[in-house]
């Protein structure tokens, strides 16, 4: 058995089972962080290359109605992007993706922030059923990456809005300096997987009522259509606590209580699931990156993870067992299945280690922290 370490830098521990340390003790995330740091400096440089991207941006876009897509879920993130894109000058085309589990306060977080910025928005309502089976199945997938559908249905949804309406860019909402890098055994996703998962264990043939990405649409809206994914936040200061103050002063927004608490489904993952069947607490990669952006001080961020366990609300389960078309007996056959990893299934991840696509190529397809973990690994 391993025996327990946590890094000296920040507050990654041996719970993640792919890390390691360096002789000072830093962790391999912390060394990912730096790279990260490298490829998307703040300041004048980062000022500079973040005006390039505006211009390319508006220049693309200028005989379209809109250019840009900002996908929305009332949260933190994607709410301060869409102030920060329209702040700028940008014209962004907001999209919503609405598989059935929003909270009130996301709700009236995405219509408070419309009627502030008087902004189009479109919204791709799932197929409940469907939906269902999709979640389902990763759950009796027993791997830790059961909240990846929906971020895969968010993914694809943007790719489709985008490619129809000839929008060349796509605004993301993450930020390595506050979200970090999440270890790949904590999380992974890609086209193959997802079928792979759902072929096994869904009872619904195929997915029809919100797009659903294959490799081959991949590859076409990258390189046929050229639709880039910009993570603008990367090239802003971005501090959590202080847009928070932002978003309630300007649009009335309203935070909803913990790390991605914005949705019924991803706080029932976030607080109960995981680190219940697999003593996952992702409250660390985001701790841990805002340590090392100092954001907030490390004793803090220990002294909070070991003293408050994050809360779940007893409803959540209640309502995940309910609207999912579970027992009470399956849900615990589920919670106490042996735990299984995305390598248990087809995935593309083989494909990437043998090829490592060129850089640029994977920063387009999100997978830039799959090749630096690739790079460091051992």
């Amino acid at each position: 058995m391993q025996e327990f370490q946590r890094c000296t830098r920040c507050i990654l521990d041996t719970t993640v089972s792919d890390i390691w340390f360096d002789s000072a003790g830093v962790c391999k995330y912390c060394n990912i962080h730096d790279e990260m740091e490298k490829r998307h400096p703040l300041g004048i440089e980062g000022q500079e290359k973040l005006e390039l991207i505006l211009k390319k941006i508006k220049q693309k876009g200028k005989n379209n109605k809109y250019d840009c897509v900002v996908g929305v879920s009332g949260g933190r993130d994607s709410t301060y992007t869409l102030l920060t894109a329209i702040k700028y000058g940008l014209r962004p085309l907001a999209v919503h993706f609405d598989n059935g589990w929003n909270t009130d306060i996301s709700t009236e977080n995405i219509n408070k922030t419309r009627k502030k910025l008087n902004f189009d928005l479109v919204t791709i309502t799932a197929n409940r059923e469907e939906y269902m089976d999709l979640q389902t199945a990763f759950l009796k997938s027993s791997t830790p990456d059961t909240d990846i559908p929906e971020d895969f249905a968010i993914y694809s949804v943007l790719y489709y809005i985008a490619n129809k309406h000839r929008i060349k860019f796509i605004l993301n909402g993450h930020s390595f300096r506050t979200e970090g890098t999440s270890p790949i055994s904590w999380s992974y996703m890609d086209p193959l997987y997802i079928r792979s998962v759902h072929k096994k264990f869904g009872n619904i043939k195929s997915i029809t009522s919100f797009p659903h990405m294959t490799l081959f649409k991949l590859l076409f809206y990258i390189f046929i259509r050229k639709i880039k994914d910009i993570r603008i936040l990367e090239y802003v200061e971005y501090n959590k606590n202080n847009v928070d103050k932002v978003l309630e002063t300007e649009l009335g927004w309203k935070y909803y209580g913990g790390h991605h608490h914005e949705n019924h489904l991803t706080r029932f993952f976030q607080s109960y699931y995981l680190p219940q069947k697999f003593n996952i607490d992702k409250r660390k990669t985001e701790f841990s990156a805002m340590i090392r952006s100092n954001h907030i001080f490390r004793e803090s961020a220990l002294k909070e993870i070991e003293s408050q366990p994050d809360t779940y609300n007893k409803n959540d389960i209640e309502s995940v067992i309910t609207k999912l078309g579970l027992t009470e007996d399956e849900f615990k056959k589920i919670i106490e299945a042996p735990v299984k990893s995305h390598d248990d299934y087809n995935t593309l991840l083989p494909l990437i280690r043998l090829l490592k696509w060129p850089i640029w190529v994977a920063t387009q397809m999100r997978l830039l922290p799959y090749i630096l973990y690739l790079k460091y690994a051992r």
